[in-house]
Order: structure tokens, then sequence, then C-alpha cells
């Protein structure tokens, strides 16, 4: 009975602390209004007076006679002092502030303000000495005021500051996190002070990790510098860490890599800080709500990608730049990446209406003084395009246009050469026509030894724009050079993997892989774009250029990765599901065939691909014959048809397989 008694009053007095709680809330207390803080003040400053002259009076002073000096009490020497004091207080607006958020310009004001009063009745009574022959106040009551009135003000607001920082620290304690800050150079300390500022407080900062141990005995911010000799999960651990924020301007990407691995290893957050000096308008930027979450796109195993901007700018300043799919993931970032370049004129091609509306506004926005043009129409419309040529001669065609999943174009072949064949010639013959500079094809690895129909089609696109680079080369009628471009899967992309597992992750799972053994090579969308740019400009014609990918990564470690860089443990709290392969799908892409070989060019990410050569006109009918197959939607004689045109295509996890099973028992007999 006595322990159910005690529980129900430890229950009891929960409620009421509760209740009391609730009723004091001070998130919803309103601000003061200015009278009343000048109240506030008034009252500290009458205060002052009385102690003042308290202290005043015990003073043993026997050089001044008492009875020629008015003493501080309530008397209309103190009225004088108040008088004075309130005016320089209305002068310098130190009522003005917010308590609860005042800062160092708030004790300038209220010393400013102070020493004026000083300064003042000093005057007054030097004053009154010349000409009454009597001191009005005591000099030392004086300056005893003015060090006590100043204490008392700014030790009010200090208070009361640090009474609401305790609160909203109480409030928030369970949503917070207990964080450490990887650095400790001047981008570190910003973030830092960012975080001490931060209200509602998202993260409790206990301490900050130094790579070099040169100040471990030293302190930031009242908190310890730790040594990294450690591995960084037992110091987090040992110091009741549960993230960690990569602050350190001079972290490699090799560093960072490591410190994530080995956080997500023993369930640690990662955070990333924004670099405070490459920010554009600093003053304006809340850096705490700028720390995030470390993206998959930060972990790619390359070092960043460094460009021959001279080249680019040679090949786009002041241009006439036309781009095709403008409004998709790549087609967009290159327009975003030539605007940088102040070309002549950017026009954009794009038949999907609302992409294409967000693009224009997103360019206008961020070029308000560039040539740009919009215009929807549809790469399969050759005259359409003609028109676009004909007005707007463009110097420079970058085509990012074409169809792009693997399992829609594997049960729409024909759209897929209506597209990626027919919609390529089209461009390709168009730039011919019009004397076009330079015609970038932005191709796939999945056209290297395709499994697939759309890997097959672009394959086909690639063919026909070599061949027609290598059939009018000779002839000086024509002028256009013809560079592709090929790379493999993009993070972010419409459609692309990871973008997919967010939403997944979003939903509570499960995330779905087709194999546990696929792998991919992954770029993020603006390194592929800089690259297209760069291996455009150094491209004469003809070549195939090919982009170092980095290491392949495994998509199921890939999956777990991303799980828990969300915060969730992989299969406990969010589910991986095999879900086999999709059609048309392989284990692993390439990026050269067998018959293909490489050389370097200056940028070591950038290599040209040798290959075959083929006959143009050959090849020109073999299309022809392939586009008159596609109008009329016989999936199987369209996709036989590709096949004779890449022999190497072989179809996997596809209903197409027969066809290659028909192929080889031919070849038998």
């Amino acid at each position: 009975m006595k322990v159910l008694n005690s529980r129900r009053i430890k229950e009891a007095l929960k409620q009421v602390l509760k209740s009391s709680k609730k009723r004091i809330d001070f998130k919803n207390i309103g601000y003061l209004p200015r009278w009343l803080i000048l109240c506030f003040d008034m009252f500290i400053c009458c205060v002052a007076v009385i102690l003042t002259s308290v202290i005043v009076k015990n003073i043993n002073i026997s050089d001044i006679n008492p009875s020629s000096v008015s003493y501080f009490g309530i008397s209309p020497t103190s009225g004088l002092i108040l008088i004075t004091n309130l005016l320089f207080f209305i002068f310098f607006r130190t009522y003005a502030g917010l308590i609860r958020h005042s800062t160092f310009i708030d004790a300038i004001k209220f010393f400013l303000a102070s020493l004026a009063t000083l300064i003042t009745l000093l005057i007054v009574n030097s004053s009154h000495l010349m000409f009454r022959g009597s001191n009005l106040f005591l000099i030392p009551g004086l300056f005893i005021y003015f060090a006590m009135s100043f204490s008392f003000l700014l030790l009010f607001r200090v208070l009361v500051k640090q009474v609401f920082e305790a609160y909203f620290d109480y409030a928030t304690k369970e949503d917070q996190i207990n964080v450490m800050i990887y650095g400790i150079d001047s981008n570190a300390i910003a973030i830092s002070n960012a975080l001490k500022v931060e209200r509602p407080m998202r993260y409790k900062l206990i301490g900050f990790i130094d790579k070099k141990g040169k100040n471990q005995s030293k302190e930031i911010l009242g908190l310890p510098i730790i040594h990294l000799k450690r591995k960084l999960s037992v110091i987090l651990r040992a110091h009741g860490a549960n993230a960690i924020i990569l602050a350190d301007k001079s972290i490699t990407q090799e560093e960072r890599i490591k410190i994530v691995d080995e956080c997500l290893e023993h369930n640690f957050k990662v955070f990333r800080a924004p670099i405070v000096s490459d920010m554009e308008d600093k003053e304006n930027v809340n850096l705490a709500q700028q720390i995030q979450n470390v993206q998959i796109e930060d972990l790619l195993e390359r070092e960043p990608i460094v460009l021959n901007n001279k080249l680019i700018a040679k090949e786009l300043y002041n241009r006439r730049i036309l781009v095709t799919g403008g409004a998709g993931s790549i087609g967009s970032e290159i327009a975003r990446q030539v605007a940088n370049y102040n070309p002549e004129k950017l026009i954009i091609v794009d038949q999907a209406e609302t992409p294409l509306y967000q693009i224009q506004m997103e360019i206008k926005s961020n070029f308000p003084d560039l040539n740009f043009e919009a215009v929807i129409a549809d790469v399969r419309d050759k005259d359409k395009l003609d028109n676009i040529f004909a007005i707007h001669k463009p110097q420079v065609v970058y085509h990012a246009a074409a169809y792009k999943h693997v399992p829609l174009m594997e049960d729409n072949p024909s759209q897929a050469i209506f597209v990626n064949v027919m919609g390529t010639k089209n461009v390709a013959d168009c730039s011919l026509k019009h004397k076009v500079e330079k015609f970038v094809l932005v191709s796939t690895d999945k056209a290297v030894n395709p499994s697939n129909v759309m890997g097959a089609s672009k394959r086909i696109a690639e063919i026909y724009v070599q061949t027609l680079q290598e059939a009018f080369k000779k002839d000086t009628r024509y002028t256009t050079n013809y560079v592709t471009t090929r790379f493999g899967n993009v993070l972010g992309s419409n459609g692309s993997v990871v973008p997919l597992f967010k939403r997944q992750i979003a939903e509570g799972g499960p995330l779905t892989i087709t194999h546990p053994d696929i792998i991919r090579y992954f770029m993020t969308i603006p390194e592929a774009c800089q690259l297209v740019l760069e291996a455009g400009a150094m491209g004469h014609g003809g070549e195939i250029y090919i982009f170092d990918m980095g290491e392949a990564v495994k998509i199921i470690d890939l999956a777990k990765k991303i799980i828990k860089l969300a915060g969730f443990v992989p299969d406990k709290d969010i589910e991986i599901k095999i879900i086999g392969l999709r059609p048309g799908e392989k284990l692993y892409e390439e990026l050269l065939n067998d018959k293909s070989t490489t050389l370097p060019t200056y940028n070591d990410k950038i290599m040209i691909a040798r290959g075959e050569m083929y006959d143009f006109e050959e090849i020109k009918n073999k299309i022809a014959e392939l586009i008159t197959s596609a109008s009329l939607f016989d999936k199987e004689e369209v996709v036989k048809k590709m096949k004779a045109l890449v022999p190497e295509y072989k179809s996997m996890n596809s209903c197409y397989e027969k066809l290659d099973k028909k192929q080889k028992e031919e070849v038998i007999k």
C-alpha cells in the first residue's frame, strides 16, 4: 500500500509539473514593450542610486565637509541623476533591444549611456562648484554609481538571457543530438558558434576533434579539444556523442569516406557543414540550418574533377548553343553549366512542357542577362528541328534527348527507335545541313555490348554519328565535327536508383534490389556534365570519349549505406528485398567492348575509345529499314533488325533471348 501511495504521489507531482510547465510556457511569452523595458532599466538605476547612497554614507571622507554635499539618498540630486540617465537611455536606444537576445552591441550601448551620464554629471558638478563654491555630488559616489548601474543593467540582461537559454535547452533536451565537431579551424569555430545560438537547439555540442593533436590541452568555447589518436568511434562513444559534424576545410575525400564508413559501421550519424568562405551571402545565411546529413553523392570514391575551363570557355563563350532534352536531368545541368560561360545565345529544346517551363524560370532567374530561349519540340519531328536550326543557327549542339529506362524500352522497342535512333539522326542531319561546328552526343555505358533495347538503340545512334563524321569529313562544304561522350549511371538523375531508395526509405521500406551481386559505376550529374563539356571542347570529330567513373559500386552496399545515412539499421529498421533482374538488365556495365581500345587525353578522367568503323551508306539504309519496321510496331522484327545492326547485342533476362537462340541455330546450320 505504501508503495502504491508513493507511486500515486509521484504521478501526481509529475502531473502538477506538466501542468505548470504548460502554464509557464516560455516559448509563447511575447517580447516586452519598449516602455516596460525602459521602466525596468530605470528601476535598476533607482536601486543603484540607493545602494550608492549607502556605500557613500559609510565611507569616512575627512577632507570634505559633508554639509556642503548632497548625498545620494532620496533628494533632488537623485532625481537629476535618474533624469540624466533616462535621457541617455533614450538617446542611445538601450530599450530597443530584445532582452532575451541581448548581444555585445547592447552592452556597448549601456556602457556609452552610463559613461555619458557620468561625464554630464561631472560637468554639472564642476559648474556648480565654479558658480556656487560647493560640490553638488560626491565625486567618488558618481563613479560608484556609474560602475554599479552599468553592472546591474548588464547583469540583468545576462540573467534573463541565460534563463531563457537554460529553459529552451531543457525544453528541447530530449530532441537534441549530442555532437562533436571534426576540425578546429575558423570554419569549425563559425559552425560551433552557429550551433550555440540556434533556437530551438537541435545539436548539443560536447567537444572538438583535432586530427593533428597540437591543441589537445586547450578549449574552444569552453569545450575540450580531443586528439584523434584512437578510433573515431571510440572517442565518440567515450564522450557520449551520437553524431559528428564534418567542418574541417582541409579534410580530403579519402578521409571523409573513411570517417563516414567507420561512423556508419558503429551507428553514429554523420553531418556535413558548409564552407563559410564559399558562401556568397554570408550575413543572411543561417549556418546551423545548412548542416545536413552526409549524402551518398559526397562519398564517391573519386577525387574532385579538375576542368580545363579555358578550353571550355573558348568553345562556349559568345557562341550560340543548343541543348536537346534540355528539361531532363542531364540536359538541364548541361544548360546550367553552359550558361556560366556567357554564350551569345542558349536554346534548350524539349517536348516535356512542365519541366521545360521550370528550367526556363530557373535560368531566367539565375542568368537575367542571358539571351535564352526555351522551345517545345520533339526530336522525332525533323521539320520542326529544321525550323529551329534555321532560326537560331546554333554553333554547338549537345544532344541529350533520349529515352533511357531499360524496362520500358524493352516493352516499347519502336519508341526507343523513334527517339534514340531517329531522333539522333534528325538532330545530327540538321547539324550537318545548317553547318553546326560541333555536335556532342550524350551516350551511355549500356551501349557497350548491349543486353537490352535501350542500350542497343544508343549504340546504333553512336554508329550513325561516327559514320556521318567519316562520310563528310573530307567534304569542304560541311564543317560539323561529331563527338560522342559515354558514361555510366548518374546519381540523382530522374529514375535512378538513389532517388528510388530515398523514396522507399521515406515510405518505411523495403528497399528493392534486383540482384545481390549487381554492380554499377556512378557519377554525380554535375561531374558528368562537366566532362561532357570538356570532352566536347577537346573533340575534333569522330571520337567516342569515355569517362573514368571511379570504382564500381555494389548496389546492395549502396542500399545499406543509404539506409545508415538516413539513421536506420539495414534489415532491422528497413528491409532490403531482392526482386530479381529486370528485363534487359545485366549484373555489370562496361565502358568498352572487346574490339575497342583506348587512347589517353590530357585529362586523366577522359579517354578516347577506338572501335571498328562502318560504311555510311550501309548503316543509313539499315537504319531506314529499322525505322520502317518500328512504324509497324512489330516488336520482334524491330529487335531482330537491331541485332543485325549491332551483332554484339545479346538480350538478357528478356523475351528477346529466343532471337539470339534462333540466330545461333542458323549460324550452326
